[in-house]
């Protein structure tokens, strides 16, 4: 079986849990875009545990975590991620298996992705500033460096040091410290050895468990509204997002279940349009409530009301079969809920695809309020003990999306939700 999880709205939907929970049974959980500003959390027994390239899947004692051709790696913050994770007392010998094939993030993406948002100014696109971008451009441009350069290390070297000396040209235009190249290659040298007992060709490793019909899962990084090809370009990532990235990005088609991960409100990190974002009380409870700061960041999340146009098209582009809901804990209190159904600009309906930056920024929302519930339903775990409004509401999402809800989380650790 082949299942594929990814986020359906702007990202920090909750797609973390939803892995850990739909990988108990799974033999393999699969990162397969993205790189490290990408933020999973997944909390067991109380213990919060911060993911950024490891798939959070790999928490499971006989789940393998595969990191699959279409990652970006930043080395160093995944070998502290291994290092993290081992100190619990699990062990990630042959339980970790990388790609060759991965690009790596180097010092000087990083440098060069803070250089543009410096110079960019009161344009600046909010990036997370992990290199994620200039890596990216890297690798569609040729320039890009992989693991299977850092196996061959004569190869590494003089592919880095001719990068290097280029970008810290561009570094010193834009005023910024550049690069030591001697420091890093002795730094990469000692990392080179630390990673390559896990390096392995995934994709026969991926094919062969999907002919033996083991359970894989796939786990998107990101949310399908930062897509590089369908977001309001270019406050977008880097990569692909959409199904369809499952095949570019590890080599497998054909998904068996289709998940949706769609949190019960909006939010988002970063520049860009948001139509129903709040800038009130209700936002800053709401912020508050749940923690609304980003895993990779750490900064503050925009909030909005759940916006159900932008998250029917992300089900349709995805062929999503099931929806997860998240964070529906968190509206417990609120008398009223506002929904939106549709956009509208200059007074005329509006499609969400119809839609660039300019327009999502200048439409209004149109909204359907509905009755909110009292009680605390953080920790249920059966759909006939929410309240008869909250039941509601989690139908109205179902019906309006036309895609059926599969699980509800009604909290944070790994055991609080609802199986459908």
């Amino acid at each position: 079986m082949k299942q594929f999880v990814f986020g359906a709205q702007w990202g920090d939907e909750g797609k973390g849990k939803i892995v850990d929970l739909l990988s108990k049974n799974a033999d393999f959980a699969v990162r397969f875009h993205g790189g490290n500003n990408a933020g999973h959390t997944v909390v067991v027994k109380g213990v919060k545990h911060a993911f950024h390239l490891l798939p959070s899947g790999i928490l499971n004692k006989n789940t393998v975590g595969v990191i699959a051709n279409g990652t970006i790696l930043d080395i160093g913050v995944l070998l502290d991620e291994i290092e993290k994770v081992e100190k619990t007392g699990l062990s990630l010998h042959k339980k970790l298996i990388i790609s060759p094939r991965c690009h790596l993030i180097l010092p000087y993406h990083k440098a060069l992705d803070e250089a543009y948002e410096n110079a960019r100014g009161n344009n600046r696109l909010g990036t997370t500033k992990r290199g994620i971008g200039p890596t990216l451009s890297d690798k569609v441009s040729y320039n890009g460096i992989r693991i299977y350069e850092l196996e061959r290390w004569s190869h590494f070297k003089d592919k880095f040091v001719f990068q290097a000396k280029i970008k810290n040209k561009i570094l010193y235009t834009f005023g910024v410290k550049k690069i030591n190249i001697k420091k890093e290659l002795a730094l990469f040298k000692t990392y080179r050895k630390k990673i390559l007992p896990y390096i392995a060709d995934t994709y026969e490793v991926l094919q062969k468990a999907s002919k033996k019909n083991k359970h894989i899962l796939f786990e998107g990084a990101h949310g399908v509204m930062l897509d590089i090809d369908w977001s309001p370009y270019p406050f977008s990532t880097g990569s692909n997002v959409i199904t369809g990235a499952v095949n570019t990005g590890s080599g497998m088609l054909k998904m068996d279940h289709i998940y949706g991960v769609v949190k019960a409100y909006t939010s988002r990190v970063g520049g860009g349009p948001l139509p129903t974002e709040l800038f009130n009380k209700t936002a800053d409870n709401i912020r508050e409530k749940g923690h609304e700061y980003g895993t990779t960041t750490g900064r503050p999340r925009r909030i909005g009301w759940l916006d159900l146009v932008a998250t029917k098209f992300t089900c349709e582009v995805t062929g999503a079969t099931d929806l997860a809901i998240t964070r529906s804990d968190i509206l417990s209190g609120l008398k009223k809920i506002k929904v939106c159904t549709g956009y509208r600009l200059k007074g005329k309906k509006i499609q969400y695809t119809a839609c660039g930056y300019d327009e999502l920024a200048k439409l209004k929302p149109v909204y359907q309020t509905l009755p909110g519930w009292n009680k605390d339903i953080k920790g249920i775990t059966k759909w006939n003990t929410l309240p008869l409004n909250c039941q509601n509401y989690l139908r109205f999402i179902e019906r309006y999306l036309e895609v059926k809800i599969s699980i509800v989380s009604t909290g944070p650790d790994r055991d609080e939700f609802i199986r459908l």
